[in-house]
């Protein structure tokens, strides 16, 4: 069944139905579609547009069509154009003329816009919560070490000590800002499409406000035109998802070379790894290596979406169809990409003493003692020379700051005493920087109580 062909007079050549026809994908939002028919048929009874027993055909036609489809007994078949044809069909077979009352005061195109965001909007409370329990799992991390030692990095060079603790907030804080982003998008596309017809509404006395009501939108849509052509809100769900994959695809990058035999600072648990067909002693970060390489498909469909829609006018054009296949697999995607990476971090190991290790051998405690300098009178340029040649020479001699004698540090610069050993250890390098933000043990601490409040949003 087509919900067109009256004005024609040939039948649709099967290639141009292939091309045309959006079943094969549009069929995940059957119940978003059936959601939205309910809706709708409900109002125009309380508006008294269909009476009161065609309503409740309508609505027990409907029910029964999606238990059918959720069990199995009715199956998507290739005859019908798309998943709106689909259920009118199969509820015009099973109920007979009252279906046929169903599409009054509506069009597909505002069907199809109402599906679309009904759906999307789903996804977004799902995408939300996945990454609300990554957050989770990076909170419980970083509770269990503010007071694991490693080098920060800057440029992939040893730069300065950090905690791991605060290594591990720099992502919780892309990921809350991704929650964010989250929110936002779902306040502004939560109004309701439904009544505006083709593009330019409808003579029927439709009431919008209470369609709208009923399927939890903030409100109607202001502008039919724009109602039935908007697509704003996939390609801004289209850009969340994207800064989500690339934030998943740095910490991947991270945990990556983490696990290298260079660093050897994580061991990523069996159940995520992945072994070579010819080398017996390999153990790859594969999914890792797959969340980082997915993070180019989804930023595939961003371009796609907005390369589809930058030439279209108003109102609804049928390239318009073109938001739904990239759309579903970018959801997917990045579904499957949080829920994996959670389950990777919550089971690896962190070697904290090679961390530590590496951090006290990389000069990372180089800036304290340049200010340790300065703290005794130095003049901080002055003392920015003199640190870079004792790193010069601990260079030669093979040595770390703090493994240097008395004797080597006064001979380098006489400002030097014997409380330089503990200005330059690991342990106070990281606990003086208190400001928040830092990495310091009192600033972390308010940092995770924090993190923990932004966890008891929704």
């Amino acid at each position: 069944m087509k919900l067109w062909g009256g004005r024609f007079t040939k039948e649709e050549n099967q290639l141009v139905h292939n091309f045309n026809e959006s079943l094969s994908f549009d069929q995940r939002f059957y119940h978003e579609d059936i959601q939205g028919s309910k809706a709708h048929v409900t109002m125009l009874a309380k508006q008294g547009i269909v009476s009161e027993e065609d309503k409740e055909a309508i609505l027990e036609g409907l029910k029964g069509i999606e238990e059918d489809i959720e069990s199995g007994k009715l199956e998507f078949t290739k005859e019908h154009e798309d998943i709106h044809s689909f259920v009118e069909a199969h509820l015009i077979n099973r109920i007979g003329e009252a279906g046929k009352r169903l599409h009054t005061g509506r069009s597909r195109n505002d069907q199809v816009a109402l599906d679309m965001k009904l759906y999307c909007r789903g996804e977004v409370l799902e995408i939300n919560s996945l990454t609300k329990r990554l957050m989770e799992e990076l909170l419980k991390r970083m509770e269990e070490n503010l007071e694991t030692y490693m080098p920060g990095f800057t440029h992939l060079q040893k730069a300065q000590p950090v905690t791991l603790a605060h290594h591990l907030g720099a992502y919780f804080e892309m990921f809350y800002r991704d929650r964010l982003r989250l929110h936002d998008l779902y306040e502004r596309m939560n109004y309701c499409p439904l009544g505006s017809g083709a593009l330019a509404g409808t003579t029927y006395p439709l009431d919008r406000e209470y369609t709208a009501s009923l399927l939890e939108f903030y409100g109607p849509t202001l502008n039919s035109m724009d109602s039935v052509s908007d697509r704003d809100y996939v390609i801004e769900l289209l850009s969340v998802l994207s800064l989500i994959a690339m934030h998943l695809s740095r910490f991947s990058e991270e945990i990556i070379i983490w696990n290298s035999n260079e660093y050897g600072f994580v061991e990523i648990d069996d159940a995520y790894s992945t072994g070579s067909s010819i080398m017996p002693q390999k153990k790859n970060p594969d999914i890792a290596e797959l969340v980082r390489g997915k993070a180019g498909r989804v930023y595939g469909a961003l371009v796609s979406m907005l390369t589809t829609m930058k030439g279209i006018p108003l109102a609804y054009n049928k390239d318009i169809q073109e938001d739904k296949e990239l759309t579903f697999d970018a959801i997917d995607t990045v579904k499957g990409c949080l829920a994996l990476f959670t389950g990777m971090l919550s089971t690896i190991t962190f070697h904290k003493e090679v961390m530590e290790s590496s951090a006290k051998k990389g000069f990372t405690n180089a800036t304290d003692a340049a200010d340790y300098l300065v703290k005794h009178g130095v003049a901080f340029r002055d003392a920015h020379g003199i640190i870079g040649q004792m790193v010069l020479y601990c260079i030669e001699k093979d040595k770390a700051i703090e493994e240097l004698s008395m004797e080597e540090f006064q001979a380098i610069s006489p400002v030097f005493d014997n409380d330089i050993y503990e200005a330059v250890s690991l342990k106070t390098c990281v606990e003086k920087r208190n400001t928040i933000g830092a990495p310091g043990p009192e600033a972390m601490k308010k940092v995770v109580e924090l993190c923990r409040e932004r966890l008891k949003e929704n």
